[in-house]
């Protein structure tokens, strides 16, 4: 690009004072080789289901080849995202801004290709860029010079591709063929005399779970703990918490969530989403499976918790059978980068799009800004860099990640740009002046699960929640109750907290050109 369109370009995204030396640091002579950038990201992998993070799935479902990440490099305790529902996340970390600035506030709107992102920047730095997988943004992907994904949500059996050249289908399970284009592309398509940013987004574990078939008896032996709040009754919670609709017990449904064939049933979403897609040697492996176990479960007949307890049983089982595959997988590419040399100048960055409730709370799905759907899992490894087997409780968020990129391939960070660099904190050097406090903004109601629209604020240790369509507040203490159980809004011993804790809430809609609230009186 000729000095003047590098000018141009950088005036436009902020930095125009650094069109001459900014662009490519990376690729000066005599400076330092870039650095590769693999970027593995999941949809709807809960911490709770990575064995690097412990509890009580740790032991029964182990995620050996994830955990190589942690053991090898950094994994953050304490990762949140800015809106815990798929659309919005993905544009945050495209954008390294808020949804109210990105255009994606709900699973609903579509992304604007023309703003900026960090890998057009990467692209436009001397960089490859390239994306494998699932979207989920509509409108089609900009700023790589290769992409092949999954239309919409997808299929788990024999998805179809877009590409630039149109759409194709392949025959196989889909966690399996994202990981051979993914390598295919590595191995066969790139520049090798370029850096490269691959982005390679699995469908796995979103709902409706559906393993690869040679997991499809995996875990039938094994009893899933259950979490101690399965059966919550939502006392000491808002009316948010009592009026969702994404428990085990209601809304999960028999057919397509949970596999269990019934001809009177008029929900086709398995012959549509699973069957259908099938041909007919992966229909009898797939029927020979679920067939004996659910002629047990009808000849049984639970009911009551009981039944809960088959469905929580079912829904996991399936669930860890789908990380099960991308954990394999996981493998495969941290394999192909020890062979090829690749590894010692490649950051692995493995996250997932939002945090998901495996049965706390009674539920599944995510959206709240309770920890198990607010909190989302980050490893990260850079050898050389990144020390090794680290633990980091630093508050840190999916708008941090595009800035992070920026700064690990030496290229400026946009002042648009809303987020923090996480190299100093990779590199074990936290800055003193690292935040203390981050924003979260849920929008999507009304809509599926009926989850409440809502905003807050977060420390280490508090967490206050605004349901501003209902008029009503919840504040957490996680020192004294991690699992979110008893609201202290109203608490006088809290009162204090509770002042100082919207004064931040103020500051950080500030802070982040957040236009007032508008709350609806149709929605409350």
């Amino acid at each position: 690009m000729a000095a003047m369109n590098r000018r141009n370009f950088l005036r436009r995204i902020g930095l125009g004072g650094l069109a001459m030396t900014a662009l490519p640091l990376g690729l000066k002579c005599g400076a330092k080789k870039p650095v590769n950038i693999l970027f593995i990201f999941s949809d709807d992998h809960a911490f709770q289901a990575i064995s690097a993070y412990g509890g009580r799935l740790a032991t029964v479902a182990p995620t050996p080849q994830i955990d190589r990440l942690a053991k090898e490099g950094m994994t953050f305790n304490k990762c949140y995202v800015t809106n815990s529902i798929c659309a919005p996340s993905r544009a945050t970390i495209l954008t390294g801004k808020h949804s109210h600035l990105n255009g994606v506030t709900d699973n609903r709107e579509r992304f604007d290709p023309d703003q900026l992102t960090f890998p057009k920047l990467l692209r436009e730095g001397g960089y490859q860029t390239a994306i494998v997988g699932k979207w989920h943004l509509k409108t089609e992907p900009t700023g790589f010079d290769h992409w092949e994904v999954l239309p919409g949500q997808g299929h788990y059996y024999n998805p179809d591709f877009r590409t630039p050249e149109g759409t194709i289908r392949e025959t196989g399970y889909v966690t399996d063929i994202i990981t051979d284009k993914a390598l295919n592309w590595l191995k066969e398509k790139r520049n090798p005399e370029q850096p490269f940013m691959l982005m390679l987004q699995h469908k796995a574990p979103h709902r409706e779970w559906s393993p690869a078939l040679r997991h499809l008896n995996l875990f039938d032996d094994v009893l899933i703990p259950e979490p101690a709040n399965l059966f919550d009754d939502y006392e000491g919670r808002g009316t948010a918490a009592k009026k969702q609709d994404m428990s085990i017990e209601k809304t999960m449904r028999m057919v397509t969530d949970l596999k269990v064939k019934d001809e009177s049933s008029d929900d086709k979403g398995l012959q549509h989403r699973i069957h259908g897609r099938m041909n007919e040697q992966q229909r009898q492996a797939w029927d020979a499976a679920y067939a004996p176990k659910n002629e047990e479960f009808r000849q049984k007949n639970p009911s009551g918790k009981e039944l809960v307890r088959w469905k929580y049983q079912r829904y996991l089982k399936d669930y860890l059978r789908c990380i099960r595959a991308v954990d394999e997988n996981v493998g495969r590419v941290l394999d192909y980068l020890d062979e090829s040399g690749l590894a010692e100048n490649t950051v692995v960055v493995y996250s997932s799009d939002q945090g998901f409730y495996l049965g706390e709370h009674g539920w599944f799905d995510k959206r709240f800004m309770y920890e198990e759907s607010y909190r989302t899992p980050l490893l990260a490894r850079w050898p050389g860099e990144t020390p090794k087997g680290v633990y980091n409780d630093d508050l840190v968020s999916n708008l941090d990640f595009a800035q992070t990129f920026l700064d690990i391939a030496r290229l400026p960070q946009p002042e648009e740009m809303q987020g923090l660099s996480l190299v100093p904190v990779l590199k074990g050097e936290t800055p003193s002046t690292w935040r203390e406090s981050l924003y979260y903004h849920y929008y999507e109601y009304p809509a599926v699960h009926s989850v409440r629209r809502h905003e807050g604020v977060a420390t280490q240790r508090y967490k206050l929640i605004h349901y501003y369509d209902l008029g009503e507040w919840e504040l957490f203490d996680l020192q004294v109750d991690p699992n979110e159980m008893d609201s202290k809004y109203g608490d006088p011993e809290y009162a204090s907290v509770v002042q100082d804790l919207k004064k931040e809430l103020e500051r950080l809609r500030e802070k982040y050109k957040l236009p007032p609230l508008e709350p609806d009186p149709e929605r409350q």
